[in-house]
């Protein structure tokens, strides 16, 4: 995918997601009949058939969260933001959160991720070289 600043986005995606988009693709796509030639190529369509633009999806979230009972702003970013803070809370590499949400600078992904601080001291105390040096 290509996203914001016209650079490419690798998007992980599970079989059960696939599962998901295979039924969306097979049954509500097929049925569309007056789709977009310009949206041809986009997965998901307005009931229009055109593609649906950041403001739809933003209402789209806000009307869902509202359903839902959740009381806490929600929008699209928040999901973003949730995913990046949950792959670092399970462990996952600084750096490939940083690849996968395409941020330029660590920093932005460091500040986008607020680690707890007891796991930043558990991590200088495992990594940091001084106290290294103590443990052996």
């Amino acid at each position: 995918m290509i996203g914001k600043g016209n650079k490419e986005r690798i998007i992980p995606i599970g079989e059960e997601a696939v599962k998901h988009i295979n039924f969306y693709i097979e049954g509500v796509r097929r049925g569309m009949r007056n789709i977009d030639e310009k949206s041809a190529d986009i997965l998901f369509l307005n009931r229009r058939g055109k593609k649906l633009t950041r403001v739809m999806i933003f209402l789209l979230v806000k009307e869902m969260t509202e359903k839902a009972g959740i009381k806490k702003n929600v929008s699209p970013h928040t999901f973003r933001h949730s995913f990046a803070t949950h792959l670092i809370e399970g462990g996952a590499d600084l750096k490939a959160v940083q690849d996968m949400l395409g941020h330029e600078s660590i920093l932005t992904t460091e500040i986008y991720t607020h680690l707890d601080t007891d796991y930043l001291r558990e991590t200088i105390m495992s990594f940091h070289p001084q106290n290294r040096k103590n443990t052996r």
